[in-house]
This record gives structure tokens, C-alpha cells and sequence, in this order.
């Protein structure tokens, strides 16, 4: 989205003073008093503020109602939370984007974004305290942090089970890994332009900045450079903004290496708890496991020509186990797209783009893992998105996982992506636009060379219009839908559900259309042979021959 002046992001109401009355408590190291906090309310108020930022694409009234639905239920939130500073930045941050209805959407879903993070650190200091003292009563709220941090089925069990096992410090790791790998996606997608989406992007890193930003290894990463970056970003200095990215991303880089070096010293299993085969599915999904003892290190080389391949099979499942929540997300995205529901497939895509960034390690550093994250941000900024966008995206994760299986990858798939990148949005919307218009040049002109009179040029006439008829759908309806989901109006939006190639129910359409064209053309130029003598016997009327030869002297 392109932002004007004194949209909220340029002017004196942008994100550096958004951030300023919650800048103390993001800064705290204190763990809260022990205590466990309202998970019934916490829930309200989370799934009031992830349907506002959902909402406010599309209907500030609807933001506005959910956004008043979290703010009674923090009400009942408030009282359970002891860090009172992170309290009153999450308050801060609901009056902060009820402020914001008037001005951009991304200004209150960056709101959105800065409270949830607070709240997800409240929510991890209070159940580390609280597994501290009794860490048998601590399910529902592992629960709720797997959740919240976007843990897979795997990472939930072994997070729950390290905290029975009292291995306290394993569970931070592994919420903390979690939320550093939500930082560098972020900022991945994050580009050092004036736009809303570069706007949610550092918003976003900024938010789970604040789970993570006493790891072990942060250095000195703090939020006050997030904080800058966004004032730079509002300020509209690209310059410094672009420096402030590079330094941010390799900060995060080198506290997701900290974090996997950390995973060395971190508590491990007691000596009488077997450990977990090293590639079974019951295991965290990205596992860095501390480092064996020589011992153990003869014994796996005694091992590796018998189990080589089956370790490998292991890997290459794991990978793919862990690309199931992309392909889910982009699955939706597809559904929503082949009706027309723009909102729909941008929200899937941020959830693919979220889901990647809890991909394994091997995927995370293969070189095409930025490319799909750049195509994924720019897909979400991208107006009238249509099912061969997100096919294209389909094809680019099915590439990346093949290259990180070493997998020979589909050329048509890369050139499907590079297609999608350049044409789509309203640069097709335009050329099909464009070419529908000047398909009435040629059916003008033989219109008015050879009229209406001749039954047989009226059939061609039919059939030429069939022939052109999914060009001129996809130029008429399709600028029609573009309109539409930029303005944000359903029934507009929809208009490019009567394209031909749309989805599959186009195709016999298309084919039928396609068959009276032919029979129409093929029964018009039928007819001229047979005037003309070509086929046939020649019987026809002598005035009637001279008629249809009228056209030819006058040339």
C-alpha cells in the first residue's frame, strides 16, 4: 500500500510515538511475580485482536467492534498480570489502535501486532515462574504458549515434555528459537520502502523482538533499534532505513546462531530418561541436539554405512513434514482465490509466510528460502490475485523442498514463479483490459467492409466474436474484480468469477464456446465457396453471384 502524508505513517501520530509510552517495559528483563494468568480471557482478548487486524482490510466499524470486545475482556485479563509495566503497554497499545481507526489500516494492525507480542511475553515470564514452583500444573498454559508461538503438533509434546521433566531452561530455549525465527522472517519480508507493508513487517519483528530480547546471545540487539528503524521508516529515509534492516538482520542471525549454539547447555534428559531416536516424528521438527561425546561419536560412525540411507529418507521426511503447514496455508489461499476472496487469500498467504518461517533449519538456509519469502510479502501487497498466482507459489515451495531433498527442481515451476513475479496484479489486469478493447477494431472493420446483409459474414461475424469472447471476459470482468477488491467491494470483487479461466468450471465453457465458433465460421466460409463456386455446383442466382462479388470490385 503506498502511504500519503499524514496518513499516521509519515506524521507526528506514527510509530515512534505509538511506541513511546510502552518503550520502559519492552526494555524490562523482570520476570513477573509467580502467579498464572486468566487463559480465558487471555484467548478472548487474543482472537478479539487477530480478528480486528483481519477486519480492518476491509471495515473499520468491524475493527472497531472486536477491538471493544478486547477491551473488555483485558478487563478481566488486567488484574492476572503482575508485570504491571507490560500491563500497561498492552492497554497502551489497544487505546493506541483504537486511536488509529481513522488513519491507515496498517497503523492499527501494527497496534495489533505490539500488544500481542506484550502479551505473549507476559504469558511466557508468568509460566516459567509458575513451572518453577509446580511444574506439574502447568499444562494449560504450555498449551496456550504453543499456540501462541506457532508451535507444530511435535514442538507442543516436547515442550510439555521438558517442562514435566523440570528441564526449565530447554522450554525457554525452545520459545525463544521460536520467536528469534519470527524476527528474521520478518524482518526477511521487510524492504527498506515507504509502504505499509515494510510498515507491518518491522512492526511485526518489533512485537516478537520483545519475547526474545533476553536470550542468551541477543548482544546488543535492542528494541531501541527497532524502534529507530521504524521512525526512519515514517520519516521516509529509505537511506538509513535500508542500514537499519542489515544491521537488524544480522543481529537476529547472530542470535539464531547463539541460540542453536545454546543448545548445548541448555538441561538435558536426566540419564535414566531414554532419549528420542534422532529423526523419529515425535521430535521437536528442527531439533539442534547438543553435541555428542566421543564416544557416542565412534559409535555413530560404527553405524553410518548401515543406516545412511534410512537417516537420509528420515531427513528428507522431516523436511517435508515440516513444509505441511505451508502448503496448507497456500491450499487456502488457493480455495479463497478461486472465488474471489481477496482478503481471504492475503491472510492465508501471511499464515504460509509464518508457517515457512518454522520450517527447518536445512530450508531456512537454502538459498531460493528469501526469494519465497520476498514473493510471499509481495504477493500479500498485490491487487486482484488470481488461482495462478497462488499455483505459481505452490510450485516455488515444491521447488525449494526438491533442491533441499537434492532433488532435481521443475523448470516449469521456476518459470511459472518468474512469470508471477513480473505479470500479475494490475499489469495483467491492464493488458487484458487493453487487448479486449482493441478486439473490436478487427470486428468494426469487417462489420463495416462487408455489413450486416450477407447471412454468411453474420456467422463468421458470431463465430469471431466466440473465438474472442475469454479474452474479452477476462479484460471487462477481470479490471471489473481489480476495482473491486482494491475498493473493497464484494460484489465487484467477484466479477472475475465469470472469467473463463478462473477455475475449472471455465473449461467446458470455454470448450463449448469454442465448438459454435467453429460451426459458425466454418458454415459462413462454406457458404461464400459455394457463392464463389469453389464447392459445390454452381447454382446460384446470377444477380445473387453479382451481389456477393460486390465487395471484390469495388476493391
Amino acid at each position: 500500500m503506498s502511504v500519503k502524508p499524514g496518513s499516521g505513517l509519515g506524521g507526528p501520530r506514527g510509530w515512534p510515538k505509538a511506541f513511546a509510552p510502552v518503550a520502559g517495559p519492552l526494555l524490562l528483563a523482570v520476570l513477573g511475580t509467580a502467579g498464572a494468568q486468566d487463559l480465558g480471557a487471555y484467548n478472548a482478548v487474543a482472537r478479539s485482536l487477530d480478528a480486528a487486524y483481519e477486519a480492518r482490510n476491509t471495515s473499520a466499524a468491524a475493527a472497531l467492534t472486536q477491538l471493544d470486545r478486547a477491551s473488555e475482556a483485558m478487563k478481566q485479563l488486567d488484574p492476572t498480570l503482575r508485570n504491571r509495566q507490560i500491563a500497561g503497554g498492552i492497554s497502551d497499545a489497544l487505546t493506541g489502535a483504537r486511536a488509529a481507526l481513522a488513519r491507515t489500516p496498517a497503523e492499527v494492525q501494527a497496534q495489533i501486532l505490539l500488544a500481542r507480542g506484550l502479551m505473549r511475553r507476559a504469558l511466557q515470564d508468568q509460566t516459567l515462574t509458575l513451572l518453577a514452583g509446580a511444574s506439574a500444573n502447568g499444562d494449560a498454559q504450555l498449551r496456550v504458549l504453543a499456540r501462541e508461538f506457532g508451535l507444530s503438533a511435535a514442538g507442543a509434546q516436547a515442550l510439555t515434555a521438558d517442562a514435566r521433566a523440570g528441564r526449565l531452561e530447554r522450554v525457554a530455549w525452545r520459545l525463544q528459537r521460536s520467536a528469534a525465527q519470527n524476527v528474521s522472517a520478518a524482518l526477511a519480508a521487510a524492504r527498506p520502502v515507504r509502504s505499509g507493508a515494510a510498515y507491518l513487517n518491522l512492526a511485526r519483528a518489533t512485537g516478537w523482538f520483545t519475547v526474545v530480547q533476553n536470550a542468551q546471545g541477543v548482544g546488543t540487539l535492542t528494541v531501541t533499534q527497532f524502534t529507530d528503524a521504524l521512525g526512519q521508516l515514517t520519516a521516509g529515509d529509505t537511506a538509513a532505513l535500508g542500514q537499519s534492516l542489515t544491521a537488524l538482520r544480522s543481529g537476529t542471525a547472530s542470535l539464531n546462531r547463539s541460540l542453536v549454539t545454546a543448545a548445548s547447555t541448555v538441561s538435558t534428559p536426566p540419564p535414566s530418561t531414554p532419549l528420542p531416536p534422532p529423526a523419529t516424528p515425535a521430535a521437536d521438527p528442527d531439533p539442534v541436539d547438543p553435541a555428542p561425546t566421543p564416544a557416542a561419536q565412534g559409535s555413530q560412525g560404527t553405524q553410518t554405512g548401515q543406516n545412511g540411507a534410512a537417516l537420509g529418507g528420515a531427513a528428507q521426511s522431516g523436511t517435508a513434514q515440516g513444509m505441511d503447514g505451508v502448503y496448507g496455508a497456500l491450499g487456502r489461499a488457493l480455495n479463497a482465490a478461486s472465488h474471489a476472496d481477496g482478503p481471504t487469500v492475503r491472510t492465508a498467504l501471511s499464515a504460509a509466510n509464518s508457517a515457512l518461517a518454522r520450517t527447518p533449519e536445512a530450508v531456512r538456509s537454502d538459498s531460493g528460502y528469501s526469494d519465497l519469502v520476498q514473493d510471499l510479502t509481495a504477493a500479500q501487497d498485490r491487487q486482484a490475485l488470481r488461482p495462478t498466482d497462488i499455483q505459481a507459489l505452490i510450485g516455488e515451495v515444491g521447488n525449494l523442498e526438491r533442491r533441499v531433498a537434492g532433488e532435481p527442481v521443475s523448470a516449469l515451476n521456476a518459470a511459472s514463479a518468474g512469470v508471477a513475479r513480473s505479470f500479475g496484479g494490475w499489469l495483467r489486469v491492464g493488458i487484458f483490459a487493453l487487448l479486449a478493447l482493441l478486439a473490436f477494431v478487427p470486428l468494426y472493420l469487417l462489420n463495416l467492409a462487408f455489413g450486416g446483409r450477407n447471412t454468411y459474414w453474420r456467422a463468421i461475424a458470431g463465430g469471431l466474436v466466440l473465438l474472442l469472447l475469454p479474452l474479452l471476459l477476462e479484460g471487462l470482468m477481470g479490471l471489473l474484480g481489480a476495482i473491486g477488491d482494491a475498493a473493497g467491494v464484494g460484489f465487484l470483487r467477484s466479477a472475475t468469477n465469470f472469467t473463463l479461466t478462473q477455475g475449472a468450471y471455465g473449461l467446458p465453457l470455454w470448450a463449448l464456446t469454442s465448438a459454435l465458433a467453429i460451426g459458425l465460421t466454418a458454415f459462413g466460409f462454406r457458404g461464400l465457396c459455394e457463392q464463389f463456386g469453389l464447392i459445390g455446383k454452381h447454382t446460384v442466382a446470377e444477380n445473387a453471384t453479382h451481389q456477393s462479388l460486390d465487395w471484390d470490385e469495388e476493391v
